[in-house]
């Protein structure tokens, strides 16, 4: 589990797809960009980049993104999963509680920016020529590796 029942959206986006397998609470990247509005076009896709230099963040992830054979079984719908190459809920303003950081050496202050780090998980490596700004940490880590963070997007 990546995100807590804590949170607090103000602004969500449901206008890209994600191709790839995915746990909620980190940070989509933009793969491809759709033409006009780009509202139902597969073309708008977004993912969790292996390297975050030089890519635009989306948002947050808010559901996770499973790979399933659906004649044999369901979604589950009480996490609310949905299959890979499906749209995504993505969080771009408000505030998360979630255990997506980049290492065990991650050890983010209150009031401390949030950047994005490698596969979507979030950092306070401050090296901004890599790693783009997302928000704020809100909160210490807890004793279960949790932070509270404030995403902004886009900066």
């Amino acid at each position: 589990m990546a995100l807590k029942g804590n949170r607090y959206l103000v602004v969500t986006d449901i206008s890209y797809f994600m191709d790839q397998v995915a746990e909620r609470g980190g940070i989509a990247c933009l793969k491809t960009a759709g033409s006009g509005v780009a509202l139902d076009q597969q073309a708008a896709e977004v993912e969790y980049a292996a390297d975050p230099s030089g890519k635009y963040p989306v948002g947050l992830l808010l559901d996770d993104m499973v790979d399933k054979e659906l004649t044999r079984t369901h979604l589950n719908f009480q996490k609310i999963e949905y299959q890979k190459g499906s749209k995504v809920a993505l969080l771009r303003d408000g505030w998360v509680v979630t255990n997506m950081l980049e290492g065990t050496g991650v050890v983010p202050v209150g009031g401390t920016v949030a950047y994005v780090g490698y596969s979507g998980l979030l950092t306070n490596d401050d090296n901004s020529e890599v790693n783009p700004v997302v928000g704020r940490f809100e909160s210490s880590r807890d004793e279960d590796g949790y932070v509270k963070v404030y995403v902004k997007l886009p900066k």
